[in-house]
């Protein structure tokens, strides 16, 4: 059984594993091993996750069993967009994956944000598993971002939003 806690700065070596397990399976055929090792470099390194990790708008969050760490979220709010929070993390162990784990994390981060009318995120739109996912979960498509400023992926993706409880 998992329980969705608080990210810890002692899970940040579980929580990078899984990341780099988690985006290799979801990524690796779309991007191929090398582009996904480049992101990985860039987004996960230790300073960049405690960064996260000490982030004051934000939340970081974990499934824990009490041995591993089966998924992560991460969600801050935009400075950008007013009243709009902004889900840049939701990944689970592949090999848990459909049990539930996804979203008992992600109903916990609805819950973080009591300023916040919008949940917005990105995806990847060719991953199907994540659309449905976020289709289910009361997501809908906004918009599209090539992501082709300096410094960032490259790699197209779909907006997505949500309206948060009781806005």
């Amino acid at each position: 059984m998992y329980f969705v806690r608080t990210a810890g700065e002692r899970d940040l070596e579980k929580v990078r594993a899984l990341l780099v397990e988690s985006f290799h399976a979801t990524y690796d055929e779309l991007h191929g091993k090398t582009k996904v090792d480049e992101l990985i470099a860039h987004l996960f390194t230790p300073a960049a996750l405690k960064a996260r990790l000490v982030r004051r708008d934000a939340e970081f969050l974990v499934a824990d069993n009490g041995r591993n760490i089966g998924g992560v979220g991460y969600a801050a709010m935009s400075p950008a967009l007013t009243k709009t929070v902004m889900l840049h993390l939701l990944y689970v162990n592949p090999s848990l994956q459909r049990q539930g784990i996804g979203r008992d994390i992600f109903a916990e981060l609805e819950t973080c944000f009591p300023d916040a009318e919008i949940m917005r995120l990105e995806v990847e739109p060719q991953n199907a598993a994540a659309i449905a996912f976020y289709g289910a979960h009361g997501f809908t498509e906004v918009g599209r971002s090539e992501n082709s400023a300096p410094g960032q992926s490259g790699i197209p993706s779909l907006i997505f939003e949500k309206p948060l409880e009781g806005h």
